[in-house]
């Protein structure tokens, strides 16, 4: 039986590991081949745990707030549309009616009809500035269907892109997204009349 060789870079690190446990602060500095991708903005998520905020709506509250701030790109009569703040993909956008209802079945032919045309606008500006390859469009119906925010109805619009799915995402549960949210909410907004 041959060894496996013992690459030239762990002769750096002897010594700092020994058979006690340390922190991972005692490895801090020491460099390796990783690539780091550092996403802070997702810590809300993870300290808001698993289930969504109970007291208050946020697809409610985002019209009554600046379009820079609820990130929204575009604002209807019956529905807006505003970025996904956690997307699945830069350019991740949500079309919501104003009102507050659960399912699509509930909504108004005027809610519905917007938020089709807002669908299509969307996709034609995503694909303008972005140059997507394709999307995935739909609705998540009640919690045990996908819907993170299940009390209001919202319609996902994500972009996609050839090769933009790997392993990363399924096995590290790690997506790197290319741009802030503010640039893409910007980039969108400026393109949804021209």
């Amino acid at each position: 039986m041959s060894e496996i060789p013992v690459p030239e870079r762990a002769e750096r690190v002897e010594g700092l590991v020994s058979d006690e446990l340390i922190d991972a602060a005692t490895l801090a500095g020491v460099p390796d081949e990783f690539q780091r991708l550092w996403t802070p903005h997702r810590m809300a998520y993870i300290q808001a745990g698993p289930e969504p905020l109970r007291d208050a709506c946020p697809f409610c509250a985002a019209p009554g707030m600046s379009d820079e701030d609820a990130l929204i790109v575009a604002r209807g009569t019956t529905a807006f549309v505003l970025l996904n703040l956690f997307p699945y993909n830069s350019g991740h956008l949500l079309v919501c009616p104003y009102r507050h209802i659960s399912h699509y079945d509930e909504a108004t032919a005027e809610e519905v009809a917007e938020i089709a045309a807002l669908t299509q606008q969307g996709m034609r500006v995503l694909r303008s500035v972005s140059r997507c390859d394709g999307f995935n469009i739909g609705m998540n119906q009640g919690h045990i269907a996908g819907a993170g925010i299940d009390g209001h109805l919202h319609q996902h619009i994500v972009p996609r892109w050839r090769a933009d799915a790997n392993f990363f995402p399924i096995i590290a549960k790690t997506k790197a997204l290319p741009q802030l949210l503010g640039d893409v909410r910007r980039t969108v907004a400026d393109a949804w009349n021209s």
